[in-house]
């Protein structure tokens, strides 16, 4: 039977020196360090090395498993398992030295996600899970909020660059919610947008165009503390869809028919 909890204990160490290494980092950064993959999306070195780093510790915590990673450092499929791994999300966020921004991993076994592991790295804030556990922060239990309207509801929203196009239907949402809830978010990491999510500090995300590196390990967790995930349809294919939605259950339904 696989240990889950230990697995995910020892992904929590790997995330964490990821983290020290990349907060290491930010101290002597400067924009000429930046490349672009593509308009508006930057990486740098940084991405890339701590990536690398991440790679190759999990690589001796289940030897032959496989990768889905941002930066490309692994890709192979794995027969049993399969690591899911952004080393900074919130590059932006970071190149400008603005928080927050995070190392994302998660351990798919087959189709399910059974460990997830997130490190904020500017509050040095370790959030994890592993099947059948409860979601933690630093050590100590989280669940979601238990707001149980959506007038009274803090909400996440996220904006892909790639919806540029789409920008007047986000920003009527933006109005909507900034009329009918307690307000409106936008952090520039939906990694974080999840864990906030999971810990209470906002009750609803949503987001389109992500990848499965974006919200695998942060919507485990938050699933883990209570909030329902699903996809635009309220379905689950979240990872690989490209569409999320998070939400505590008390205000799941009534967020839902907004987005959609």
């Amino acid at each position: 039977m696989t240990d889950y909890k230990t697995i995910c204990e020892r992904v929590c160490e790997v995330a964490r020196k990821a983290g020290e290494y990349i907060d290491s980092q930010r101290k002597h950064f400067s924009f000429s360090d930046v490349e672009f993959k593509g308009v508006h999306n930057m990486v740098s070195y940084v991405d890339k090395e701590s990536e690398r780093m991440i790679v190759e510790a999990l690589r001796e915590i289940l030897p032959g498993s496989g990768f889905i990673t941002e930066e490309g450092t692994a890709s192979c499929r794995g027969e049993r398992f399969r690591w899911v791994i952004d080393p900074l999300d919130g590059t932006t966020n970071f190149v400008h030295g603005l928080p927050p921004y995070c190392v994302s991993i998660a351990l798919m076994e087959g189709e399910e996600v059974v460990a997830g592991v997130v490190y904020e790295v500017t509050h040095r804030e370790l959030f994890h899970a592993w099947k059948g556990s409860d979601a933690y922060l630093n050590g100590e239990r989280i669940v979601c909020s238990k707001v149980d309207r959506l007038e009274n509801a803090l909400i996440a929203v996220g904006f892909s660059y790639a919806t540029i196009a789409e920008v007047e239907d986000f920003l009527d949402g933006i109005a909507y919610y900034q009329r009918n809830t307690d307000g409106i978010r936008r952090v520039g990491s939906a990694t974080a947008d999840l864990v906030y999510v999971a810990c209470g500090r906002v009750d609803a995300f949503s987001q389109v165009k992500l990848s499965a590196w974006d919200v695998a390990a942060g919507a485990f967790i938050a699933q883990r503390a209570g909030a329902v995930v699903t996809d635009y349809s309220g379905g689950g294919n979240f990872i690989f869809g490209r569409e999320i939605v998070a939400a505590n259950p008390l205000v799941y339904d009534e967020f839902i028919k907004t987005v959609k």
